[in-house]
C-alpha cells in the first residue's frame, strides 16, 4: 500500500542512537519530521543533518520533532551525533523495519551497478499520526525549509 498525505503513517518501534525503543505513537499529539537518509557521515547526509540542526530552534517553535532513520547502528548513529552535535534523536533501523513500512527500501543505481539502498524521503506527520506531506525531492543543504516552507 503506497502512502501518501492523509493516511495514517504505520507506527514502529525501534532503538535510537542510546538504545531507548521509539514507537511513532510516542509522539501522538506532536508534529514529526521523520527523514530517511542513507548513511551517517557521508557528505550529503551531513549536509541535509546540519541543515536541520541549523534551523532546530525553528522546529522547536512551530512544535516539531525530528526523526532521522537510517540502517546504521546504535554506535554509528552516537558518533554522527556527537560529530555534528545534533539535537534530535536518529534511529538504528538496521533491520529495515520502518523502511520497509515507508517504502524507503529501494532499488538505487550507481555507475550501471544496481543496488539496494535508502531513499532519502522526508514524511511530515501531524499531531494524530497521519502523513501530512512527503518530501521526495530533497534538497540536503536547504531541507528546513522545505519542511517549514
Amino acid at each position: 500500500m503506497a502512502l501518501e498525505p492523509g493516511k495514517k503513517a504505520p507506527d514502529f518501534k525501534v532503538n535510537d542512537q542510546d538504545g531507548n525503543p521509539v514507537k511513532l505513537s510516542d509522539f501522538k499529539g506532536k508534529k514529526v519530521v521523520l527523514y530517511f537518509y542513507p548513511k551517517d557521515n557521508t557528505p550529503g547526509c551531513t549536509a541535509e543533518a546540519c541543515n536541520l540542526r541549523d534551523n532546530y530552534s525553528k522546529f522547536q517553535k512551530e512544535g516539531y520533532e525530528i526523526l532521522g532513520v537510517s540502517t546504521d547502528n546504535e554506535k554509528s548513529h552516537q558518533k554522527f551525533i556527537e560529530k555534528q552535535e545534533l539535537p534530535f534523536r536518529l534511529l538504528a533501523d538496521t533491520e529495515k523495519e520502518i523502511h520497509e513500512k515507508y517504502g524507503t527500501w529501494v532499488e538505487k543505481s550507481m555507475y550501471g551497478r544496481k543496488y539496494m539502498g535508502t531513499a532519502r524521503k522526508t514524511f511530515i506527520i501531524d499531531e494524530n499520526g497521519k502523513i501530512e506531506r512527503i518530501i521526495e525531492k530533497v534538497k540536503t543543504k536547504d531541507h528546513a525549509s522545505q519542511i517549514l516552507h
